[in-house]
């Protein structure tokens, strides 16, 4: 049994078979994450720091597969869990500056670094229930948990994280209340008019063709971009920054998440999952068997 320094050093990733396991190398957690992205960055700090740090503007589909990348090794990497944690730590290690209200930020002052994290949360909690099913309180408490887990594979220090959900909410509702807004980056991450090169990665024959058909193709990707973002945000967080929703907007999102409910479930495996999630289910599958 490893000791309690041990573990705090290398944290284990949340466990096969837990909320997260199922929800996060899901392909429906792909229309979640930019909800997630929007609200990190609509805190004022975290804003500045990638607007003026990132390549997210320069470089979307590379910046987009290693963010994705990075989160999956959180929930399915095993020992390289703790190791990409300690990684994303040094990457942030010079990132500092001045945010939108002139006040001086540093990316790993705690404040900031935890809310990070905890936007992963509310958004999976909210998100579930038009994607997926909403989950039950047992359900809630125990992604809440997990989530910790999370925390701790980042470096966040248990005293710089609500410990319970209890505890949660009332932080959740302070920093909505008294730090976000809409921020240069969030503006650019709604917007349906701002340029984006198109994708860069896969095949070379499927490359050309994009950038060929990218004229076409990218209002409308860029008009549903914004619509799950700001569809599958929570209401409180998607008020805090000041973005519209309509009745009739929500009785789309709801047609719409109806279709990838019912759809999603039927997909074979090496459809419906994402790679890193995919591999881990199979060598969990494997180490169960193994062990009958």
């Amino acid at each position: 049994m490893s000791s309690p320094a041990a573990e705090a050093r290398n944290p284990a990733p949340p466990p096969p078979g837990g909320v997260l396991w199922s929800l996060s190398g899901d392909i429906r957690a792909l229309l979640m994450l930019p909800a997630a992205l929007t609200l990190q960055v609509a805190h004022p700090a975290v804003g500045a720091g990638v607007d003026e740090h990132s390549v997210f503007r320069t470089d979307p589909w590379g910046r987009g597969e290693r963010s994705l990348r990075s989160l999956q090794l959180w929930v399915y990497g095993g020992e390289a869990a703790a190791e990409e944690g300690r990684r994303l730590r040094r990457l942030h290690r010079t990132i500092q500056g001045t945010d939108t209200r002139g006040r001086g930020y540093h990316a790993l002052s705690p404040a900031n670094y935890a809310w990070v994290h905890a936007t992963g949360f509310p958004v999976y909690q909210h998100a579930a229930r038009y994607l997926v099913r909403p989950l039950t309180p047992a359900q809630e408490r125990a992604l809440y948990r997990e989530w910790l887990q999370v925390g701790r594979i980042l470096g966040i220090h248990d005293r710089d994280m609500p410990q319970t959900i209890e505890e949660f909410w009332p932080y959740y509702r302070k920093v909505l209340a008294e730090e976000i807004e809409s921020t240069p980056v969030v503006e650019d991450l709604v917007a349906t008019d701002r340029p984006m090169p198109p994708p860069d990665r896969g095949p070379l024959a499927l490359r050309l063709s994009l950038k060929l058909l990218w004229p076409v193709l990218f209002p409308p990707l860029a008009r549903f971009r914004r619509f799950v973002t700001i569809g599958l945000m929570p209401p409180e967080a998607r008020e805090a920054i000041g973005l519209e929703w309509t009745d009739a907007q929500e009785r789309t999102l709801r047609r719409f998440c109806g279709v990838v409910r019912r759809v999603v479930p039927v997909l074979p495996e090496r459809l419906r999952y994402l790679p890193y999630a995919r591999r881990a289910r199979a060598a969990h599958r494997r180490a169960v068997r193994a062990g009958e």
